[in-house]
Protein backbone atom coordinates (compact mmCIF):
# COMPACT_ATOMS: atom_id res chain seq x y z
CA UNK A 1 0.00 0.00 0.00
CA UNK A 2 1.31 3.42 -0.96
CA UNK A 3 2.28 5.64 1.91
CA UNK A 4 0.52 8.98 1.51
CA UNK A 5 2.66 10.73 4.11
CA UNK A 6 6.05 11.40 2.51
CA UNK A 7 9.29 11.88 4.43
CA UNK A 8 12.21 13.64 2.76
CA UNK A 9 15.47 13.19 4.67
CA UNK A 10 18.29 14.67 2.61
CA UNK A 11 21.66 13.08 3.33
CA UNK A 12 24.03 15.21 5.40
CA UNK A 13 21.31 17.33 7.03
CA UNK A 14 19.97 17.44 10.58
CA UNK A 15 16.40 18.01 9.44
CA UNK A 16 13.66 16.27 7.54
CA UNK A 17 10.44 17.34 5.86
CA UNK A 18 7.13 15.50 6.05
CA UNK A 19 4.32 16.23 3.59
CA UNK A 20 0.80 14.89 3.39
CA UNK A 21 -2.14 15.92 1.24
CA UNK A 22 -5.54 15.37 2.83
CA UNK A 23 -8.93 15.25 1.16
CA UNK A 24 -10.14 17.58 3.88
CA UNK A 25 -10.48 21.36 4.26
CA UNK A 26 -7.44 22.98 5.89
CA UNK A 27 -9.54 24.03 8.90
CA UNK A 28 -10.31 20.39 9.73
CA UNK A 29 -6.71 19.22 9.41
CA UNK A 30 -5.57 22.08 11.63
CA UNK A 31 -8.30 21.24 14.15
CA UNK A 32 -7.04 17.62 14.28
CA UNK A 33 -3.69 18.98 15.53
CA UNK A 34 -5.19 21.74 17.68
CA UNK A 35 -7.84 19.94 19.77
CA UNK A 36 -6.81 17.52 22.50
CA UNK A 37 -9.75 15.15 22.00
CA UNK A 38 -8.89 14.73 18.29
CA UNK A 39 -5.14 14.36 18.92
CA UNK A 40 -5.93 11.61 21.42
CA UNK A 41 -8.05 9.73 18.86
CA UNK A 42 -5.78 9.77 15.83
CA UNK A 43 -2.51 9.42 17.74
CA UNK A 44 -3.96 6.68 19.93
CA UNK A 45 -2.50 8.27 23.04
CA UNK A 46 -3.68 9.81 26.29
CA UNK A 47 -3.36 13.58 26.33
CA UNK A 48 -2.18 14.59 29.79
CA UNK A 49 -1.78 18.30 29.07
CA UNK A 50 -2.61 20.31 25.96
CA UNK A 51 -2.35 24.08 25.60
CA UNK A 52 -2.44 24.86 21.89
CA UNK A 53 -1.57 28.55 22.22
CA UNK A 54 1.51 30.75 22.09
CA UNK A 55 3.82 29.73 24.96
CA UNK A 56 1.66 26.70 25.81
CA UNK A 57 2.78 23.16 26.47
CA UNK A 58 1.61 19.60 26.04
CA UNK A 59 2.26 16.06 27.25
CA UNK A 60 1.18 12.66 25.86
CA UNK A 61 1.36 9.16 27.30
CA UNK A 62 0.63 5.80 25.67
CA UNK A 63 0.12 2.65 27.71
CA UNK A 64 -0.27 -1.01 26.82
CA UNK A 65 -1.67 -3.51 29.35
CA UNK A 66 -1.21 -0.95 32.13
CA UNK A 67 2.45 -0.25 31.34
CA UNK A 68 3.52 3.16 30.00
CA UNK A 69 5.21 2.57 26.64
CA UNK A 70 5.67 6.11 25.34
CA UNK A 71 5.77 9.59 26.85
CA UNK A 72 6.29 12.81 24.92
CA UNK A 73 6.08 16.48 25.75
CA UNK A 74 6.91 19.88 24.38
CA UNK A 75 6.34 23.59 24.32
CA UNK A 76 4.16 25.33 21.78
CA UNK A 77 5.91 28.52 20.73
CA UNK A 78 3.61 29.98 18.09
CA UNK A 79 0.08 29.27 16.86
CA UNK A 80 -1.52 30.85 13.81
CA UNK A 81 -4.95 29.17 13.47
CA UNK A 82 -5.39 27.17 10.24
CA UNK A 83 -1.85 28.11 9.14
CA UNK A 84 0.98 27.21 11.49
CA UNK A 85 2.08 25.62 14.76
CA UNK A 86 5.71 25.95 15.93
CA UNK A 87 6.64 23.66 18.80
CA UNK A 88 9.27 21.48 20.39
CA UNK A 89 8.79 17.73 20.75
CA UNK A 90 10.67 15.32 22.99
CA UNK A 91 10.15 11.62 23.60
CA UNK A 92 11.13 10.73 27.15
CA UNK A 93 13.89 8.16 27.70
CA UNK A 94 15.03 8.36 24.07
CA UNK A 95 18.43 9.43 22.78
CA UNK A 96 16.87 11.50 19.99
CA UNK A 97 16.55 14.59 22.17
CA UNK A 98 14.43 17.67 21.62
CA UNK A 99 13.20 18.45 18.12
CA UNK A 100 11.99 21.76 16.74
CA UNK A 101 8.87 21.35 14.58
CA UNK A 102 7.30 23.75 12.11
CA UNK A 103 3.82 22.53 11.10
CA UNK A 104 2.37 24.42 8.14
CA UNK A 105 -1.25 23.95 7.06
CA UNK A 106 -2.00 24.99 3.48
CA UNK A 107 -5.31 25.23 1.64
CA UNK A 108 -5.04 23.54 -1.77
CA UNK A 109 -8.75 23.73 -2.68
CA UNK A 110 -11.94 24.07 -0.61
CA UNK A 111 -11.82 20.37 0.24
CA UNK A 112 -8.13 19.56 -0.05
CA UNK A 113 -5.19 20.67 2.07
CA UNK A 114 -1.52 19.98 2.57
CA UNK A 115 0.36 19.58 5.81
CA UNK A 116 4.11 20.21 5.71
CA UNK A 117 6.18 19.53 8.81
CA UNK A 118 9.82 20.54 9.01
CA UNK A 119 11.65 18.89 11.91
CA UNK A 120 15.08 20.05 13.01
CA UNK A 121 17.19 17.77 15.20
CA UNK A 122 20.23 18.59 17.34
CA UNK A 123 22.46 16.70 14.89
CA UNK A 124 22.47 14.31 11.94
CA UNK A 125 23.07 11.52 14.47
CA UNK A 126 19.86 12.39 16.34
CA UNK A 127 17.88 12.44 13.09
CA UNK A 128 19.36 9.05 12.12
CA UNK A 129 18.17 7.62 15.46
CA UNK A 130 14.62 8.78 14.65
CA UNK A 131 14.73 7.23 11.20
CA UNK A 132 15.79 3.84 12.65
CA UNK A 133 12.41 3.64 14.40
CA UNK A 134 9.23 2.63 12.49
CA UNK A 135 8.70 6.39 12.13
CA UNK A 136 7.36 6.49 8.54
CA UNK A 137 5.00 3.57 9.15
CA UNK A 138 3.67 5.06 12.39
CA UNK A 139 3.20 8.50 10.91
CA UNK A 140 1.34 7.14 7.87
CA UNK A 141 -0.87 5.03 10.09
CA UNK A 142 -1.65 8.01 12.35
CA UNK A 143 -2.39 10.34 9.42
CA UNK A 144 -4.64 7.71 7.80
CA UNK A 145 -6.53 7.44 11.08
CA UNK A 146 -6.72 11.26 11.32
CA UNK A 147 -8.29 11.41 7.84
CA UNK A 148 -10.72 8.59 8.68
CA UNK A 149 -11.83 10.14 12.01
CA UNK A 150 -12.35 13.61 10.54
CA UNK A 151 -14.12 12.29 7.43
CA UNK A 152 -16.58 10.31 9.56
CA UNK A 153 -17.23 13.20 11.95
CA UNK A 154 -18.05 15.73 9.20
Amino acid sequence: MEQKTKINATEGKQELTITREFDLPVELVYEAYAKAELVSQWMGTRVIKFENRNHGSYAFETSHEGKVMFKANGTTHKVVPNQQIVRTFEMENMSIGVQLEFLNFEKVTENKSQLTIQIIYKSEKHRAEQLKLPFAYGLNRAHNKLEQIITHSK
